[in-house]
C-alpha cells in the first residue's frame, strides 16, 4: 500500500477519535446539563410543613424515612444534600415557615434551632394550676395532662420543682410530665446529696412537705427559716399546725380560707383538725424552701401573726404574747412595706442560712430532723 495513503488513513483515524472524544465531552455536558436542570428544578418545588417539626435521632437515613412517613416525599437528591451539607439537629426544631421550597427546606433542617418556650412554676402554687397553665401555652389536652400527671406523680403535689423551664414546642403530654418530673428528681437528688450524702425519696418528701408549708406561710425568703422553726417546735410538742396556708392545696391555691373551710375540710391539708404535716405537699416549692425547712433557725417560738403595716410576720413565743401581737393590728391599716427596721438575733441568723451556700453549712442530725417531720 502506498505511503501516502497509510498516512491519510491515520489521519482519518486520529481525526475520527478525535471527534468521538469531542461528541462524548458534549454529551457529558449535555447529561451533566440536564441533570442539573432537573436538580435545580426539584429543589425549587414547593414543600407545605409544620412550622414545629421533629426529628428523630438517628442517621440521616433514618431521618429521611422518617419524613417521607410523614408525607415529604424525599429522595437520594435529598440524602446526598443534606449528607454533605452537616449535621441535623435532632427534637423538635423551629423551621420557622409553613411553605417553602424544597431547597429552602434542606436548609432548614440544616440549620434550624429547637423550638423552644419557657414556663414559670411560682413557689407557692399548685400542680392544679400549673397543669392548666401548660396545657394552655403549649396547645395541650389539659385532662390528658393531668391523668399523666396523677397516674405518674410520686405524690399529689410537689412533684416539680418552682423554676422556670425551657420546653420544646410540640412535645406531647407524656414527654412534657416526664421531663418535668426526671428535671426535678435530678435537682432533688443533687441538694439531698450535698446535705446528707443520700437521697432517700420517702424521706426527702417529708421535707418537701414540710418546705410546702413554709411556702405558704412565709412573707419574704428571710423569714423561711423563723417560719420553719415554729413549724418544727409545734410538731415536737405535738401541737397542730393551725396553718391557714395548709388549705391553699389544688384548686383552693388562690382561695381565701374561711371559717366554713376550716369547718368543714377534712382533708389530711387541715392542720386545725389534724395533727401533724399534710400526707402530701402542699403545693410546689423553691430550693429556698427546702433550705429552710432543713436548716430552721434555733427558737422557742411558737406562733406568728402578720403585722399589718409591713406586711411581715411577728412572732411569740406564748399564746398571750400572740395575743398581743394579734391585738396590735387593729385599727391598722395595711400597707405591707416588707421592710424589717429592727432585725433581732433571730431575725439575722435566718438571713445568714439564707445567705450561705448548703455546702458549708451543717445539717442537724438526720435522725433528729427526720423525727421532727414524721
Amino acid at each position: 500500500m502506498p505511503e501516502n495513503r497509510i498516512e491519510n488513513i491515520k489521519n482519518i483515524k486520529r481525526k475520527n477519535d478525535t471527534n468521538i472524544k469531542i461528541l462524548m465531552f458534549f454529551n457529558t455536558i449535555y447529561f451533566f446539563l440536564i441533570a442539573f436542570i432537573m436538580v435545580l428544578y426539584y429543589l425549587t418545588l414547593p414543600v407545605v410543613s409544620t412550622k414545629i417539626l421533629y426529628i428523630p435521632k438517628g442517621s440521616t437515613s433514618n431521618i429521611i424515612t422518617h419524613l417521607n412517613k410523614n408525607g415529604y416525599e424525599m429522595n437520594i437528591i435529598d440524602e446526598i444534600i443534606l449528607k454533605t451539607g452537616g449535621f441535623i439537629q435532632s427534637g423538635w426544631i423551629d423551621i420557622e415557615q409553613n411553605r417553602l421550597t424544597k431547597m429552602d427546606f434542606l436548609i432548614k433542617l440544616l440549620t434550624s434551632k429547637a423550638a423552644l418556650k419557657t414556663v414559670t412554676l411560682i413557689p407557692g402554687e399548685t400542680s392544679y394550676f400549673f397543669l392548666k397553665k401548660i396545657a394552655n401555652e403549649f396547645n395541650l389536652d389539659e385532662e390528658k395532662l393531668t391523668k399523666i400527671y396523677n397516674e405518674h406523680s410520686y405524690k399529689l403535689d410537689g412533684n416539680i420543682l418552682a423554676d422556670t423551664y425551657s420546653l420544646p414546642v410540640g412535645m406531647n403530654e407524656e414527654y412534657i410530665i416526664f421531663y418535668l418530673f426526671s428535671q426535678t428528681n435530678r435537682k432533688y437528688e443533687e441538694f439531698s446529696k450535698k446535705i446528707f450524702g443520700i437521697y432517700d425519696k420517702d424521706k426527702w418528701f417529708n421535707y418537701i412537705t414540710l418546705a410546702s408549708v413554709i411556702q405558704k406561710e412565709a412573707a419574704t425568703r428571710n423569714e423561711m427559716p423563723i417560719v420553719a422553726s415554729v413549724i418544727h417546735n409545734r410538731l415536737k410538742r405535738g401541737m397542730p399546725l393551725q396553718m391557714d396556708g395548709t388549705l391553699n392545696y389544688g384548686k383552693y391555691s388562690n382561695s381565701v380560707v374561711t371559717a366554713d373551710r376550716i369547718r368543714n375540710d377534712n382533708s389530711s391539708y387541715n392542720t386545725y383538725k389534724n395533727k401533724g404535716l399534710p400526707k402530701n405537699p402542699v403545693c410546689a416549692v423553691s430550693l429556698d424552701s427546702i433550705k429552710a425547712a432543713i436548716f430552721p433557725v434555733k427558737s422557742s417560738y411558737l406562733y406568728f401573726v402578720r403585722d399589718n403595716k409591713t406586711g411581715l410576720h411577728k412572732f411569740a413565743n406564748s399564746y398571750e404574747e400572740h395575743q398581743t401581737n394579734i391585738q396590735a393590728n387593729v385599727g391598722v391599716e395595711k400597707t405591707y412595706t416588707k421592710v424589717n427596721d429592727t432585725p433581732n438575733d433571730i431575725d439575722n441568723e435566718a438571713i445568714d442560712i439564707m445567705k450561705n451556700d448548703i455546702t458549708n453549712q451543717k445539717a442537724p442530725s438526720i435522725k433528729d430532723l427526720f423525727n421532727s417531720v414524721n
